[in-house]
C-alpha cells in the first residue's frame, strides 16, 4: 500500500483525540494513529477529575477568576471564558456517552471535590480512576463507529506540508497546508504517508523530557516537535508544571498521588512530622501546584532529605478507602497503609502549559493543522494550569475544532497523492543503539538538573550549549540509520527540550511555573505576554 487516506487524521488517542474523532465521524472518515495500545494515554492515568461549574454555590465568574489567578495573569481571558462557559455542556456529553462520575450519598447529585487553587468544590470525578473511566467510555463509543479506524503501534515521524513535499512554488503570503504525516509501523518498520484533509495533533504532553515524571512512557512531546519542524508557532513552553506529590518508592515509577488528597484534608509534613506549607502560602496545603512544588523543593534542599510526607492518617479510614481506592491499593502494594501512615512524596514533571499555539478553534498557523489537548497552547492555562482544567480544555477544544472542520470546504483528495515515498536510501540498521539510550538519559538528566523547578541563567546556558551538541549527534544518527520508534522519540524530546530552554532563557522574570533565582520578581511591564518560538523554515 502506497498511502493511507482519510478525511481526518488524529494523532493520539486520549480524551482530546477521541472526543474530536467522535464528533468528526458524524461528517467524515477518521483515522487514529497511536504509538502503543489505543488505551495508553495521559488521560488514562489522570486521577483527580474534570473541573466544571455544576453546583448552585459556584459560578462561571468564580471559575474564571480562579483560572486566571492560578495562571498568574498570563491567561487569555477570552479563552478562559469559552472553556469555563462551554464546560458544563461538554461534561454532560461525556455523561451521555457513558462516563460514570461518582455521585453523592443520594445517588443523584455528583460528588464534587475541591483541589488546589479552586475556591469552590467543582471537580467531577470517578473515585480516583477518573481518567481511566473517561478513556473507557470514549473508546467504547469510538470503537462502535464504522468510520473511525485505529492504527495501534504506529508512530508519526514528520508532518507533510504541501510547500515542502509537493515542491510547489508558493504565492505571496502563502501558508503551508498540512496534508498528513509519515507514519512508522513499529512492528514491521515500514513507513508510509497517512494523508488527510485535516490533521489533528492530540499527542499529549512531554513529561518524558524530564528524568522524573508522572507521565506515561509515550509522553515525548511528539506533537509540539513535529509542528515546530514545519513552522508552527510554539508558545509558553517555559511553563512546565511539576506535580508536587508523586509516590517516592524505587519500584513505584513516579506513581501520582492525586492533588484531591490535599483537597480532602491531606497535610504535607517534613520527616519529623512538622507541617510546613503555612510558611509559603495562606491556603497552606491547598496552594496552587507551582507554589507547593517549589515549597517542597526548597524544604528538600534545606534539609537534605529525599522526600516529604503527605499525611492523611487523621482522616476517616473508610472515607479514604472509598474515595481513593486506586491510590490506597497502590500504596499497599509498596507496604504503605495511607490510613495509618504518611505517604512519602516528591515533585515530578507533570503537565506542559505551553504547546502549539492555536486560535479558538484549535487551528495553528499552518493551514489544516489543528492541535488540541495538552499538545496545544490555547491561552487557558497561562503561566500555571489550575488543577483539573486540562480535561475540560480537551473536550471543549475538541468540540470547537470538529465544528470548525465541519464548516470547511476541502479540495479533492487526489491532489495529495503526489507525496513521495519515505526515502531511506543510504541508511542501514543501527549497530549503535546505545547512542539512542545514552542521549535519551543525558537529555532527561540535564533538563531535570538545569531546567527544573528552580532555574538560573547559568543553568539554562549550560543546558542550551549541551543540547546543541546532543542535537547534532542525534541528527547525524537520524540520517545515517533506519528510523525506529525510539529514535523518533529521542529526536522529539531533544527538539522539545531546546524549545523549553529557549523559552526559559527569554523570560527574565519569575511567573507561575517559571522561577529563576536571577529574576525572582514578576515584570508585568516587559513580560506580561506569551513567549512564542518559531523555527525559520526555508520555503521552496
Amino acid at each position: 500500500m502506497n498511502y493511507i487516506e482519510s478525511d481526518f487524521l488524529v494523532i493520539g488517542s486520549g480524551i482530546a483525540g477521541l472526543s474530536f474523532a467522535l464528533k468528526a465521524s458524524e461528517f467524515g472518515d477518521v483515522v487514529m494513529v497511536t504509538k502503543r495500545e489505543r488505551s495508553i494515554s495521559s488521560t488514562n492515568e489522570a486521577q483527580g477529575g474534570i473541573a466544571s461549574v455544576f453546583s448552585r454555590e459556584d459560578s462561571f465568574d468564580e471559575h474564571i477568576k480562579d483560572t486566571i489567578v492560578a495562571g498568574d495573569w498570563l491567561c487569555r481571558r477570552e479563552a478562559v471564558e469559552l472553556v469555563v462557559k462551554g464546560g458544563p455542556e461538554r461534561v454532560r456529553e461525556l455523561i451521555d456517552i457513558g462516563v460514570r462520575f461518582t455521585t453523592s450519598g443520594n445517588g443523584i447529585e455528583y460528588d464534587l471535590t475541591r483541589e488546589g487553587g479552586h475556591s469552590k468544590r467543582r471537580i467531577l470525578h470517578a473515585e480516583d480512576f477518573t481518567g481511566r473511566e473517561i478513556e473507557r467510555a470514549l473508546l467504547s463509543a469510538a470503537e462502535a463507529k464504522n468510520n473511525i479506524k485505529f492504527y495501534e503501534y504506529h508512530t508519526a515521524i514528520d508532518l507533510i506540508t504541501s510547500g515542502k513535499f509537493l515542491k510547489r512554488k508558493p504565492p505571496e503570503g502563502f501558508r503551508d497546508e498540512c496534508i498528513g504525516t509519515y507514519v512508522l509501523d513499529n512492528r514491521t518498520g515500514s513507513i508510509i504517508p497517512f494523508l488527510a484533509k485535516a490533521t489533528i495533533l492530540a499527542t499529549g504532553g512531554g513529561g518524558k523530557v524530564y528524568l522524573y515524571t508522572s507521565n506515561p512512557d509515550i509522553a515525548t512531546c511528539d506533537g509540539v516537535a513535529m509542528a515546530y519542524r514545519v513552522g508552527a508557532r510554539i508558545a509558553n513552553m517555559e511553563f512546565v508544571q511539576f506535580h508536587p506529590t508523586c509516590l517516592y518508592h524505587p519500584m513505584a515509577k513516579s506513581f501520582l498521588i492525586s492533588e484531591a488528597m490535599r483537597g480532602e484534608g491531606g497535610i504535607l509534613r517534613l520527616k519529623d512530622s512538622t507541617p510546613f506549607m503555612e510558611k509559603y502560602h495562606p491556603l497552606k496545603d491547598l496552594a496552587p501546584r507551582d507554589i507547593v512544588a517549589r515549597a517542597i523543593d526548597s524544604e528538600l534542599k534545606r534539609t537534605g532529605d529525599d522526600f516529604v510526607y503527605l499525611d492523611m492518617s487523621h482522616l476517616d479510614k473508610d472515607f479514604l478507602k472509598s474515595r481513593f481506592p486506586n491510590i490506597y491499593g497502590k500504596c499497599l502494594e509498596f507496604g504503605i497503609n495511607l490510613t495509618t501512615q504518611p505517604v512519602p512524596v516528591v515533585p515530578a514533571a507533570h503537565y506542559m502549559c505551553g504547546g502549539v499555539l492555536t486560535d479558538h478553534n484549535g487551528l495553528t498557523n499552518v493551514s489544516n493543522l489543528y492541535a488540541i489537548g495538552e499538545t496545544s497552547c490555547t491561552g487557558l492555562h497561562g503561566a500555571n494550569r489550575l488543577a483539573s482544567n486540562s480535561l475540560l480544555e480537551a473536550v471543549v477544544f475538541a468540540h470547537r475544532a470538529a465544528q470548525h472542520c465541519r464548516e470547511q470546504k476541502y479540495p479533492d483528495m487526489t491532489m495529495l497523492r503526489g507525496v513521495p515515498k519515505w526515502d531511506n536510501m543510504g541508511t542501514t540498521d543501527s549497530d549503535e543503539t546505545v547512542v539512542v539510550s545514552h542521549n535519551w538519559y543525558e537529555i532527561r538528566r540535564l533538563m531535570w538538573n538545569y531546567v527544573g523547578i528552580v532555574r538560573s541563567d547559568k543553568r539554562l546556558d549550560r543546558a542550551y550549549r549541551r543540547l546543541t551538541n546532543l542535537q547534532y549527534e542525534i541528527n547525524e544518527y537520524y540520517w545515517r540509520f533506519k528510523v525506529t520508534s525510539n529514535l523518533v522519540e529521542l529526536r522529539n524530546i531533544a527538539d522539545a527540550a531546546e524549545i523549553i530552554v529557549r523559552s526559559a532563557m527569554y523570560r527574565k522574570e519569575s511567573r507561575g511555573l517559571h522561577y529563576t533565582i536571577d529574576y525572582p520578581e514578576k515584570d508585568d511591564k516587559h513580560f506580561l505576554h506569551d513567549t512564542i518560538i518559531e523555527k525559520d523554515i526555508k520555503r521552496n
